[in-house]
């Protein structure tokens, strides 16, 4: 398992040494990919060569749009920004392309009454399959982040999506924060956690790290919060994705400062030390 996060470099300064530097002062194993799909084939290849020189994975190309928007521009531009997105990490050797499935409200990731619907599992269907096959991917891999309204929302609906989709090249991201969307699930995460592994390990390809709180108030009311200070049983999740690849990425993200960042770091190295993880 990698460990990876933002690194804080001014965009003006931005280049292949400075980026390594950062993320080694940092102590990441990964990274998320540092360039756009305008890059040209030199810069590219320079960040490419630069992670490999270094031993850092570059985890994740972000390709976040709404490739299922009810408005057809759209989801058109999304869907060419998917493909796009998954180019680039073809290019750029980077272990996933990730995207949320998107949603059917205007709102590119909002909740909508037909997230659900068996029309829209079918329009994901048919919009992941036209992503990876514009492009076929030999060594990366499409897919689609875990989220609370939208497909995939639970290992079951993952494992469903896998067997429709029957693409080589579609994979699993796994965010299990995105998943906890009531107090029995929050109660319970870590027997989810340890059921999604169960049922989709092998496809696994890059998981991202946050934890929740839930507030003892009516209604249900759940938030993301710094890893360590909410609910998120991080020792079943690291002794989970640790039967996984070696070289698996786990990605904090959604926090609002670098020394946020260095504190939920540094729970997660804690709670993998005590577990003899290596990170």
């Amino acid at each position: 398992m990698r460990l990876a996060g933002p690194v804080f470099v001014p965009k003006s300064e931005m280049e292949p040494g400075r980026w390594i530097a950062a993320l080694q002062d940092a102590g990441y194993r990964a990274a998320v990919c540092p360039v756009g799909n305008d890059a040209d084939e030199r810069t590219v290849a320079e960040y490419r060569n630069a992670a490999a020189a270094a031993d850092i994975v570059i985890a994740e190309v972000g390709a976040w749009s709404n490739p299922i928007s009810p408005d057809d521009e759209v989801r058109k531009q999304a869907i060419d920004h998917c493909i796009r997105q998954l180019e680039l990490a073809e290019r750029i050797g980077a272990r996933c392309c990730v995207n949320i499935a998107g949603s059917r409200a205007l709102k590119w990731d909002g909740p909508h009454a037909d997230n659900f619907s068996d029309d829209t599992f079918a329009l994901i269907v048919d919009t992941v399959r036209l992503i990876i096959d514009q492009v076929n991917p030999r060594h990366t891999f499409f897919t689609l982040e875990t989220m609370p309204w939208i497909v995939p929302d639970s290992a079951d609906s993952y494992l469903a999506l896998v067997q429709a989709i029957d693409r080589a090249s579609f994979a699993v991201h796994f965010d299990p924060v995105n998943m906890i969307t009531s107090p029995r699930i929050y109660f319970q995460n870590g027997a989810m956690i340890r059921d999604f592994v169960r049922k989709l390990g092998p496809h696994i390809k890059n998981c991202h790290a946050k934890d929740i709180h839930l507030a003892d108030q009516l209604t249900v009311q759940l938030t993301e919060v710094i890893p360590g200070t909410g609910a998120l049983d991080y020792a079943v999740f690291l002794q989970e994705l640790n039967q996984l690849d070696p070289d698996l990425p786990l990605i904090l993200e959604h926090l609002s400062s670098e020394s946020d960042y260095r504190q939920a770091a540094a729970h997660v190295r804690k709670t993998a030390s005590e577990l003899s993880i290596p990170l």
